[in-house]
């Protein structure tokens, strides 16, 4: 069973940057899809970003598209999330999932890291 791991969340000023990332576990990794997803007080969980298997397709929400970049390193079983310009509604927690499939769907996610908590202030 693969187990996500985040870290890199904290506390941030509106504006600033972080970066997250995700390890998981396993000898195929690059046969996984690495999405994003992020869930704040009051709101459902959404999806954030995604990256398929090589690396070189990438899915975003609209509302991070040009500030976040999802970027992986097959060799290291990492995948990130650089976060830049952040705003007060990105504050959230964020979880690291992994698929079998080409997905922007958290249902086609089977595995989940515990989640890392993301302030932005303002």
């Amino acid at each position: 069973q693969v187990q996500p791991v985040e870290s890199g969340g904290g506390l941030v000023q509106a504006g600033g940057s972080l970066r997250l990332s995700c390890t998981a576990s396993g000898r195929t990794f690059r046969s996984y899809v690495m999405g994003w997803f992020r869930q704040a007080p009051g709101k459902e969980r959404e999806f954030v970003a995604a990256i398929l298997y090589s690396g070189i397709t990438t899915y975003y929400k609209d509302s991070v598209r040009g500030r976040f970049t999802i970027s992986r390193d097959n060799a290291k079983n990492t995948v990130y999330l650089q976060m830049n310009s952040l705003k007060p509604e990105d504050t959230a927690v964020y979880y690291c999932a992994v698929s079998q499939m080409a997905s922007r769907s958290e249902a086609d996610f089977g595995s989940w890291g515990q989640g890392t908590q993301v302030t932005v202030s303002s």
